[in-house]
């Protein structure tokens, strides 16, 4: 039995200790594993650690239900078959592996073989010498399981290519693509929160019971008028906002990184002296906390990345601006409600009524509200209709678009990494390509005699075959 867990990992004397995913076994924890999680703790988030101990996870299990197989070329190749075809038997509907498996996507398939193969390699760098016959190792038995997987892996490299399932036939895979490659569809439609909806979502939508909810106001304002991701606004504290000095009217927001970000600038020492360092410095001095990234409770928050704008800031590009008015009238509101809260975080949106009070508002509360104010004002909730909170920065992107603003500056004031990464939420919806479509149909017929109409098309009385 394999069983995913929270752990508290302590590598030396000094009472440190990193959270992260651990796969539990009869022995213990998968030490190999943990050791994986721990060297990429740096630079990989906790959600992909959770990933790639689930696609460890699931490859033991599959040694466990395959133990009679001795040729590991064919048991890295039927693993990444079973991937995409599922484990039950397609007459008879039942499983005799008992790993009761569904089919999954091309996409994931190829998220989890990725995932094995960078640790099997890293493995096979970091730990060659586990996989030797040596009476002396200490490791328990799913340890030598997954070294040996990491020897047999790196012996077989060469032919099992960068896909594992690269040989594997059309009609055991289902896929009878030539090359091995699916085919390229057109992105779905934009699931974009709808422009003409936002303000009553605002007003109406949160508003339960005739009273505002700042907070949840003022984090989709966040989303929907400055495009940020739906869990940046968790990691702000409250000396981040300020009136803009350009317009004092409109806030300055600037949502720094949760760790490497300045701390705020009224730390001081055990002397009253001014003090400098990053947020994970200044979390853990004041509050004996880590930054929301690397909690594994409700607390957690994430960062994607991109590109910031000052020494690891990312600023709020309010358009329209009236959303950078509005929220710096709302802030002060909801300033006055924190103010009658104590806290032991410096974040700044918390837990006004619920208990306990003044602890970190989550990602799950404010999805739970989102929810309900979109159903206030009646509209049902969905990805594809872009009714959840990241449909606010495919909204954003998409009123930069059609306002002509230049891609670089799209990319920056989505704070994207590259070009590229703005195409899914820049493109135009399949409404736009139809209006585009009819009026370039008329430019058309400007030029040229007009099609006959359909009923006009076919000679009346002519007999015409099926």
């Amino acid at each position: 039995m394999l069983v995913t867990v929270k752990a508290r990992v302590y590598t030396d004397a000094s009472g440190i200790y990193t959270q992260l995913p651990a796969l539990l076994t009869p022995a213990g924890a998968l030490e190999p594993l943990v050791d994986y999680c721990l060297y990429r703790s740096h630079d990989r988030s906790l959600a992909w650690m959770t990933k790639v101990t689930r696609s460890v996870r699931m490859f033991l299990e599959y040694l466990q239900s395959n133990p009679a197989e001795r040729d590991t070329y064919r048991l890295f190749q039927n693993f990444a078959q079973r991937l995409y075809t599922g484990t039950f038997d397609r007459e008879t509907g039942l499983d005799p592996s008992g790993l009761c498996w569904a089919p999954r996507s091309p996409q994931d398939s190829s998220h989890i073989i990725t995932h094995l193969s960078d640790f099997f390699d890293w493995l096979g760098e970091m730990r060659p010498e586990a996989a030797k016959v040596n009476p002396s190792y200490a490791g328990g038995a799913f340890d030598r399981m997954t070294d040996e997987a990491a020897y047999q892996y790196r012996r077989n490299k060469a032919f099992l290519g960068h896909t594992w399932a690269a040989n594997a036939s059309p009609a055991e895979t289902g896929h009878r693509v030539r090359g091995r490659r699916l085919p390229k569809v057109e992105a779905g439609e934009p699931p974009a929160f709808p422009e003409e909806r936002f303000e009553e979502l605002l007003v109406k939508g949160f508003c339960p019971a005739g009273r505002y909810d700042y907070r949840g106001i003022l984090i989709t304002l966040l989303l929907h008028g400055a495009g940020f991701r739906e869990s940046e606004p968790f990691h702000l504290y409250i000396s981040d906002v300020f009136p803009d000095p350009a317009n004092q009217r409109q806030a300055k927001v600037l949502i720094h990184h949760p760790g490497y970000g300045a701390a705020p600038a009224d730390w001081r020492d055990e002397r009253g002296r001014p003090r400098r360092g990053d947020r994970a410095e200044y979390l853990a001095s004041q509050f004996g906390l880590v930054p929301r990234t690397n909690l594994m409770s409700r607390r957690h928050a994430g960062w994607k990345g991109g590109t910031h704008d000052g020494p690891y800031y990312k600023q709020a590009y309010w358009f329209l601006p009236e959303y950078g008015e509005w929220f710096l009238h709302i802030w002060h509101r909801y300033l006055e409600q924190v103010a009658r809260s104590e806290r032991d975080h410096p974040f700044a949106f918390i837990n006004l009524n619920r208990a306990p009070v003044g602890a970190m508002y989550t990602l799950s509360q404010y999805n739970k509200a989102h929810t309900a104010a979109c159903e206030r004002i009646g509209l049902k909730v969905s990805k594809a209709l872009g009714t959840t909170p990241h449909g606010h920065r495919h909204a954003y992107g998409r009123r930069l678009r059609k306002a002509g603003v230049d891609k670089a500056l799209v990319r920056r004031f989505m704070h994207h990494a590259s070009m590229e990464s703005q195409e899914v939420y820049t493109q135009a919806s399949t409404r736009e390509a139809v209006t585009a479509l009819k009026a370039a149909a008329q430019r058309l017929r400007d030029l040229y005699p007009t099609p006959r109409s359909a009923s006009d098309l076919l000679l009346p009385g002519a007999d015409y075959n099926d």
